[in-house]
């Protein structure tokens, strides 16, 4: 015996159950201001019992919206969510868009092509995090139309950015070991994914403009051959103290910029038997949440991870919502967070 598929409860059938036009049921969905309250309620009623729901791409093609913002990141999303720095920062952002009716729709490189997964991304806006002016991507968005706001890129006139004082924030990391009587210190840098910024006043470049302005107070001077760059995951932090070692470095410090960087190194340090920070103190930047549980609790730069996802937000939603805010620039503060994985430099180190 074949089975009878039901048959999809249509727009008609609400509206003639209701006694109304479609019009009038699509204006009770859609919007709703403009019927009598009464007649809307009751075409909403009349619609639940029937178990009508209106087909969303026929929705999306009447509003044209769909109800999503996108958030481009230039690198895979199995590397991105290997650092916290990003789960978090994806949180702000969607935490502001639901709040506003939007959902959120990550777009990565797909199969190797961050343009072919913009292509097929069905969104009002996107929210860019990380993509340098020259990235072909932030052509294609433009060219398309869409909406945007970068976070930790390069600065466009007429597009609303958002960053942090990523040099203010790492001069202060490095002064507080400068203070501990620190001088042989290890810069950890990020790696760079392709296309990421890499001007004068990228993220990288901010964070070691901090480190070197503090440190050339002492004389101590750090050469771009001097930083070990690696990815802003644990396995990286881990993978840069390995090829420091082999390099013959034995630092009394470590600044990292960021901290799933220093966490990681914190477990290579533990590895060779070195106490922290009664060996090497470490001092991380962004202050995730797993930074005050480690051990030793981290040193670090605060930054408002959260806090810059959801201004990226609005700000997106704001020009979505045609509310007139010109397009800006929001810098955010970043402060030092003393914990204990810095102290004073020893004279047995031990290693």
């Amino acid at each position: 015996m074949e089975h009878q598929v039901a048959r999809r409860v249509t727009i008609a059938d609400v509206a003639e159950a209701a006694g109304v036009s479609k019009t009038a049921v699509s204006f009770a969905f859609n919007n709703p201001g403009r019927l009598n309250v009464d007649t809307a309620s009751r075409i909403m009623e009349i619609a639940a019992s029937l178990g009508y729901r209106p087909d969303p791409v026929a929705r999306m093609l009447t509003q044209r919206r769909t109800g999503t913002i996108g958030l481009v990141t230039p690198q895979a999303l199995a590397s991105i969510f290997s650092n916290p720095f990003f789960g978090m920062f994806s949180a702000g952002v969607a935490g502001v868009a639901e709040e506003a009716g939007y959902g959120l729709h990550f777009i990565s490189p797909m199969h190797g092509s961050l343009s072919r997964a913009i292509s097929r991304a069905i969104v009002d806006g996107v929210v860019a995090i990380g993509l340098a002016a020259d990235h072909p991507e932030i052509a294609e968005i433009r060219r398309a139309g869409l909406p945007m706001t970068t976070v930790d890129s390069d600065l466009f006139d007429d597009i609303p950015s958002v960053d942090v004082d990523d040099e203010g924030g790492a001069e202060a990391a490095a002064a507080h070991l400068v203070e501990l009587g620190h001088r042989d210190i290890l810069v950890i840098g990020i790696e760079r994914a392709e296309h990421a910024p890499s001007g004068a006043d990228d993220v990288v470049a901010r964070r070691l403009r901090g480190y070197r302005t503090q440190l050339a107070t002492v004389g101590v001077n750090v050469a771009d051959e001097d930083v070990i760059v690696s990815p802003a995951t644990f396995a990286g932090g881990l993978s840069a103290i390995d090829r420091a070692w082999e390099a013959g470095r034995r630092p009394t410090a470590i600044l990292a910029m960021s901290d799933a960087i220093a966490i990681g190194a914190i477990r290579g340090l533990r590895d060779r038997g070195l106490s922290i920070p009664a060996d090497v103190s470490v001092v991380g930047f962004d202050d995730i949440e797993l930074a005050q549980t480690t051990d030793p609790p981290l040193t670090t730069v605060h930054q408002p991870i959260r806090g810059k996802g959801e201004e990226a937000a609005r700000l997106l939603l704001a020009v979505l919502g045609g509310r007139g805010e010109p397009p800006g620039h929001r810098r955010l503060p970043t402060r030092l967070v003393i914990r204990a994985s810095a102290g004073p430099t020893s004279s047995t180190q031990g290693r």
